[in-house]
């Protein structure tokens, strides 16, 4: 439900340290964060709102007297770890303004955000961020004055975290600390986002306190949670996603935040703490089908057979209330128990049975992961928005409606509109002012009705339900004129199991090619179930039992596709891609650009071989 948590004033004229202020004061002995203090740690320490309080006022202390001051930028580079939520709202405390920079950044990257930004501090995890901000400081075209170093063995001669903390400590004074925040007021900045970009420079989105405390108004609005839940917080504090749901939201809540360092442990976290909510952008949720399909595929026929029907049962029921239609008594006694004798079991092994509330965003979901969780009684709400609109802008919800394929209604106070070519415009109180311009001004987006193009492409239904197609930019427009969505025809080829990823491409082509990558966790058994053997992925996917399944996957696409979307060449590949080797973004999606330029040969190959329909 809804929390019913007292607010101190208005949404809109309110700020996140008074927020925090409030939940020290009446909800002072819940837990508020809790994270492993090493990877090989066996408890959780755990800090209760008043807790949080007294160390966000010390540390704001320690950041002052290091002379940050009120309206500066301050860069981290941190994991999901406790010197980064609590720094992150020491500065907010001050009125300085925190801004998360991508642990995968390049050092270009780095340098142009610190250039942009304009900021004199950055604070970094360890040697392996070191490497690539020091030569910044010694680089006279960028600001940066200091280091803050959270590993203090690795921190050489910069200022560690301990000793800004210890310094803080000692200089903290309780009447400076509230007079600072009161100082704030709801139009001020409360971050800067740099959006991870598939293509240029990032560019950097300033965000207030208004805009997200109304985002996080409005997002609680939509979703069926009891008070306090627990969230599971693994994706970067760089993506506005992981910004609302991990720090902002928890504070309009006064929920727990679960730090997970290693976005990689996240499926242990859920086995071991049993959440009642999950976010997951689109390549989680098809990571962790791809998981499960792979057990169930080494079960006995008669164990899958049950499942099978059960999920059969779950998806009718889904169904009905996606139609808004009561559920039929004999329906709902069914699925009861078939919940209870075979999903839920299951879904207690992998810590899924308690969860109320899961979602997506950040890129279409394929309609068959969609289904897939359907089938286990878990419905996930798929969301829409960008950095630049405070997160979400549309979103399905169990209490107000939902359709599965699509993103939702649009949120309280926000409009949508369709432009002739078919780009979603949107406009309201969570859009964004502009972006930030190197002199600290902001340049507006917005046409002089306030309109902000979203570079999205999409259509609305009669039900007022946003269904998107793709990113504008990323449509193919073929040599014969004609416009092609690439994530189409990309998530209807990925439907088969042993496809894990895909790339469409064809621009300015006659037709279409892909590269298709080999799904690491299911082909291998898929091949095993077949008695086929391969000592590794390369062998796996030149066996021609393999060669023909992907042949056959293809087919089916293509039948369901038109004649123009459908894929005449491809190339199997067996090196996943990920943020690391360069192919996604730090939040998961395609870098088309820079796959377009790795895989240049081979895609140019695709064309010069001679073409069969």
């Amino acid at each position: 439900m809804p929390t019913n948590l007292r607010l101190p004033g208005p949404p809109g004229e309110i700020t996140f340290p008074a927020l925090l202020a409030r939940n020290a004061a009446e909800y002072g002995e819940l837990p508020a964060l809790s994270w492993r203090a090493g990877p090989d740690a066996a408890e959780w320490t755990t800090l209760t709102w008043s807790e949080v309080r007294r160390k966000v006022a010390v540390l704001a202390a320690g950041y002052a007297a290091l002379g940050v001051e009120r309206g500066e930028h301050v860069l981290l580079m941190l994991g999901n770890r406790p010197e980064h939520w609590l720094s992150d709202l020491a500065l907010v405390h001050l009125g300085a303004v925190p801004v998360t920079v991508y642990g995968t950044s390049a050092p270009e990257q780095i340098a142009h955000i610190a250039r942009h930004s304009r900021a004199r501090t950055a604070v970094v995890e360890g040697a392996r961020e070191l490497v690539r901000w020091e030569p910044l400081l010694a680089d006279g075209t960028v600001p940066l004055e200091r280091l803050v170093v959270a590993e203090a063995a690795e921190a050489g001669g910069h200022t560690t975290y301990a000793s800004l903390y210890a310094s803080g400590a000692r200089l903290h004074r309780a009447d400076a600390f509230e007079k600072a925040w009161r100082e704030s007021v709801p139009g001020d900045p409360l971050t800067v986002v740099y959006t991870s970009g598939t293509t240029g420079d990032p560019k950097g989105v300033r965000l207030s306190h208004r805009h997200l405390v109304l985002q996080a108004v409005r997002i609680d609005g939509g979703v069926d949670l009891p008070e306090h839940a627990e969230h599971i917080c693994y994706l970067p504090f760089a993506h506005i996603a992981e910004r609302v749901l991990g720090i902002y939201l928890p504070l309009l809540r006064a929920s727990h935040v679960m730090l997970c360092a290693d976005p990689a442990a996240v499926a242990g976290a859920v086995r071991e703490l049993r959440p009642v909510e999950f976010f997951g952008v689109p390549r989680v949720w098809e990571k962790l089908a791809a998981s499960v399909r792979a057990v169930l595929a080494q079960l006995p026929e008669e164990q899958r057979t049950a499942i099978e029907a059960a999920n059969d049962l779950a998806r009718a029921r889904a169904g009905h209330q996606e139609r808004g239609e009561e559920i039929p008594a004999a329906l709902e006694a069914s699925y009861a128990e078939a919940k209870e004798r075979v999903l839920d079991p299951l879904l207690r092994l992998a810590g899924m049975d308690r969860l109320v509330w899961t979602a997506s965003a950040t890129a279409p979901m394929p309609i068959d992961v969609v289904r897939f969780w359907a089938g286990w009684g878990i419905t996930v709400m798929d969301a829409w928005g960008l950095t630049e609109t405070s997160g979400v802008c549309t979103l399905n919800s169990a209490t107000s409606g939902f359709r599965l394929g699509s993103v939702g209604r649009p949120i309280e106070g926000l409009e949508l509109r369709i432009a002739e070519d078919g780009e979603i415009l949107t406009r309201g109180a969570t859009v964004f002012d502009g972006y930030l311009r190197p002199d600290g001004t902001v340049e507006s987006a917005a046409d002089a009705e306030g309109w902000f193009p979203t570079g999205d492409v999409g259509r609305i239904d009669e039900d007022g339900f946003l269904w998107i197609t793709d990113r504008k930019k990323e449509l193919i427009i073929t040599s014969t004129g004609k416009n092609v969505s690439p994530a189409l025809v990309e998530n209807t080829v990925k439907e088969h199991p042993l496809i894990g990823q895909a790339l469409v491409h064809g621009e300015g082509r006659s037709y279409l090619v892909a590269l298709l990558v080999l799904d690491p966790e299911l082909a291998p058994v898929w091949a095993r179930s077949r008695g086929i053997e391969a000592d590794s992925p390369t062998a796996l996917a030149a066996h021609a039992a393999v060669q023909e399944e992907i042949a056959r996957a293809v087919a089916t696409a293509n039948a369901r596709l038109n004649r123009t979307e459908q894929i005449k060449r491809y190339r199997l590949l067996t090196e996943e891609w990920s943020p690391e080797s360069g192919e996604l973004t730090p939040s998961l999606k395609l870098r088309r650009r820079a796959i377009h330029t790795k895989y240049a040969p081979v895609l140019n190959s695709l064309y010069r071989e001679p073409h069969q329909p």
